[in-house]
């Protein structure tokens, strides 16, 4: 089964997470990259990944987002979302 699993910031923070229908956003595996001001690498995100026990699936690549942070107010931050197709690592179809 696939899931999407996506990457966004707050507060300088890189955040990656995997979203899992049906199942509670408080148990949404997630790994946090630290305060940083880089985009972690592709790579960091995969080894990330992996360590949630999830990969790419093939020919995924991310799709980047911008939204504001206050809906419909162009003069508010802008937020930075990534998205991309992911599976379990050991074929787990939930």
């Amino acid at each position: 089964m696939e899931h999407s699993a996506q990457i966004s910031n707050r507060g300088g923070r890189w955040r990656l997470y995997v979203v899992l229908m049906g199942v509670p956003v408080s148990q949404w595996p997630e790994h946090d990259f630290g305060p940083t001001d880089a985009v972690p690498t592709v790579a960091q995100r995969s080894r990330a990944l992996a360590a949630l026990g999830f990969v790419f699936t093939g020919g995924a690549e991310w799709e980047w987002t911008e939204y504001y942070e206050t809906h419909r107010d162009d003069a508010s931050p802008v937020r930075l979302l990534a998205a991309i197709q992911v599976c379990s690592l050991d074929g787990d179809q939930s």
